[in-house]
C-alpha cells in the first residue's frame, strides 16, 4: 500500500511540473507582429461604385459591363458572339489602372457634372458606350456612342483595354484547357494589344504569362511566345 501510495504521489508531481512548463512556454511564445497580422488580412471588396457598359450586337464581343469599388476589385461580365450564355469573371485591377481610371473620373466631376458627353456626330456603329457612377446616395448615368470630351474618352477607352484583357485571358484558357491548337492564334492576339497599346498595364499580366509559358498542355510555340512579351514587357519597364 505504501508503495502504490508513493507511486500515485510522483505521477502527480510529474504532472503538475509538465503543466507548468507547457504554460510557461506559451506566456514566454513571441506574439505575432502587426506586420505578421497584416501580412494575413486580405481587404474585402467594397460596394460597387465605378460601372461600365458597351453593347453593340454586331461585333464579336457584344456586350461588356464593368463594375468595381475604389480599390479596383469587382467583376466584368461579356458575351461572345454565337454563344447564348454570358460569362462573369472577378475584375482585380493594378494599382497603375486605378490611377489612370481615378484620376479621370475626378476630371469630369462626374456626379456633380451636367454634360451629356454625346457628340453632335453619330457614331452608333461603332457601339453604345454607358458610365455610371453611385456614391454617398447619389447616382448618375450618362450614355453615348461618341464624345469630343477628351476625359470622357480616355476613360472609355481605359475600360475598353480592360475588357480586351480580360476576354483575352478567357480566350487563352479556353485554348489550353480545350483547343490547344488554337493558343499560338491567342497568343499573338495578345501581343498585338501590348504592341498598340491597347492594355491598360502590360505589367499586369506578366505573371500570367509566364504562368502560361510553363503550362505543358499548350503548344511549344505558344508557350515560348508567352515567355518572349513577358520578357519584352518586363524590359520595356526597366527601360522607361
Amino acid at each position: 500500500m505504501k508503495m502504490r501510495a508513493l507511486f500515485a504521489v510522483l505521477v502527480l508531481f510529474l504532472t503538475v511540473s509538465i503543466q507548468a512548463q507547457n504554460t510557461g512556454k506559451k506566456k514566454n511564445s513571441r506574439p505575432a507582429s502587426s506586420a505578421d497580422q497584416e501580412k494575413t488580412v486580405i481587404p474585402e471588396a467594397g460596394p460597387p461604385v465605378y460601372f461600365y457598359d458597351f453593347e453593340k450586337p454586331e461585333f464579336l464581343v457584344p456586350k461588356v459591363h464593368i463594375e468595381h469599388d475604389g480599390n479596383g476589385i469587382g467583376s466584368i461580365t461579356f458575351e461572345k458572339k454565337n454563344l447564348a450564355e454570358s460569362f462573369t469573371r472577378d475584375l482585380v485591377l493594378s494599382s497603375s489602372t486605378m490611377e489612370k481610371l481615378s484620376a479621370l473620373w475626378n476630371e469630369l466631376r462626374f456626379l456633380t457634372s451636367v454634360e451629356d458627353y454625346q457628340s453632335h456626330r453619330d457614331y452608333s456603329h461603332l457601339g453604345r458606350m454607358k458610365l455610371k457612377m453611385a456614391e454617398g446616395g447619389k447616382v448618375r448615368t450618362v450614355e453615348f456612342n461618341w464624345t469630343e470630351n477628351q476625359s470622357a474618352k480616355a476613360l472609355t477607352d481605359e475600360y475598353k483595354k480592360i475588357g480586351y484583357e480580360y476576354v483575352w485571358k478567357f480566350d487563352i484558357e479556353v485554348a489550353r484547357k480545350n483547343q490547344p491548337l488554337e493558343a499560338p492564334r491567342v497568343m499573338k492576339q495578345i501581343d498585338s494589344y501590348v504592341r498598340r497599346g491597347q492594355i491598360s498595364d502590360p505589367l499586369h499580366i506578366v505573371p500570367f504569362l509566364i504562368e502560361l509559358s510553363g503550362d505543358e498542355r499548350m503548344p511549344l510555340i505558344a508557350r515560348n511566345h508567352a515567355k518572349r512579351l513577358a520578357d519584352s514587357i518586363e524590359k520595356k519597364k526597366n527601360e522607361d
